[in-house]
């Protein structure tokens, strides 16, 4: 072979070389590309994905303990340093309980203690909150002494509880009562309602049911559905409910179910509360009278400043 024959033909041996090589990465390309399209976008922001149950319900635990020797408030100056991390956490607030999600503590009740074991009369009200894990406030549920002696006056004596819910992410207060329409030995039902974004009221109820032994609330919407559930445990040290809501409901909902949750430990030292004073204002030994921060909650916001 002559040298240019030579030379030709290395010539024709690079170009089918360089033929055959875009041939294979266009090949390759092509199947990272359908890899790509195939697997799941990591998100923007860095952070995982929210986890969603698998069956359509988000579940929570409300557990109740009965003792007051807790990690939250036992040692030296503990109280003062809880104080220190929220103005809602009073000199005389409690710990009481705590919620469970997905295995992990996620917040702890408090109630207001002087308020509701060291008075007496119209001075004794139920104030509990729901703090997170670090003890910052979320959530404040009240009970209206002065509301909920109205209702059971109108009555007749019905114990008729109202509570007020401030949560930290709505504007609007969330008023939760129970019915009066109640028979004797007939399940109790709760009511309240809460507005959308858009203005809307959403009403729901709570409806206990008719054979239990540890507490134990359906929640249905205003369309008659059932949405939530809430079962108590028979044999626990303090109290335990296991609670659970459709995945993807508005998340003030999901609050005032654990907010309900921790109430139903006073349930019925609340009724037998109402009981009295109805009873005592009926007969003079109990004069009429708000506390200064419960009368701040029925104070008209139109009023001139």
């Amino acid at each position: 072979m002559t040298a240019s024959a030579l030379k030709v033909a290395e010539i024709e041996a690079d170009a089918a070389a360089a033929d055959a090589a875009r041939d294979a990465r266009a090949d390759a390309l092509k199947e990272i590309s359908a890899r790509a399209q195939t697997q799941p976008k990591e998100p923007k922001s860095g952070k995982a994905p929210r986890k969603r149950a698998s069956d359509g319900w988000d579940r929570f635990v409300v557990d109740i303990w009965i003792t007051d020797l807790n990690f939250t408030e036992f040692g030296i100056y503990k109280r003062t340093r809880n104080r220190a991390k929220s103005r809602q956490f009073t000199t005389d607030m409690d710990i009481f309980g705590e919620i469970i999600e997905n295995g992990q503590r996620t917040g702890l009740f408090g109630y207001r203690e002087d308020a509701w074991k060291k008075s007496e009369g119209m001075d004794k009200r139920l104030v509990f909150k729901l703090f997170t894990e670090n003890l910052n406030w979320r959530a404040t549920m009240d009970l209206m002494v002065g509301r909920s002696l109205q209702q059971t006056l109108g009555a007749r004596g019905l114990p008729v509880m109202t509570y007020s819910i401030n949560t930290n992410d709505d504007q609007y207060i969330i008023y939760l009562e129970r019915s009066a329409n109640k028979w004797a030995f007939m399940p109790e039902h709760f009511s309240f309602f809460i507005i959308d974004s858009k203005g809307n009221p959403e009403f729901y109820r709570l409806k206990r049911a008719f054979i239990n032994l540890g507490g134990d609330y359906a929640l249905i919407n205003q369309h008659n559905e059932t949405v939530g559930y809430l079962d108590g445990k028979v044999f626990s040290s303090g109290g335990k409910w296991k609670g659970q809501i459709r995945a993807g409901a508005d998340k003030r909902l999901m609050t005032v179910m654990k907010l309900f949750g921790a109430m139903m430990v006073f349930n019925g030292d609340c009724r037998r509360h109402m009981k009295q004073l109805y009873k005592g204002m009926l007969r003079g030994k109990v004069t009429p009278k708000l506390d200064r921060q419960e009368a701040d909650l029925y104070m008209n916001p139109r009023r001139v400043r």
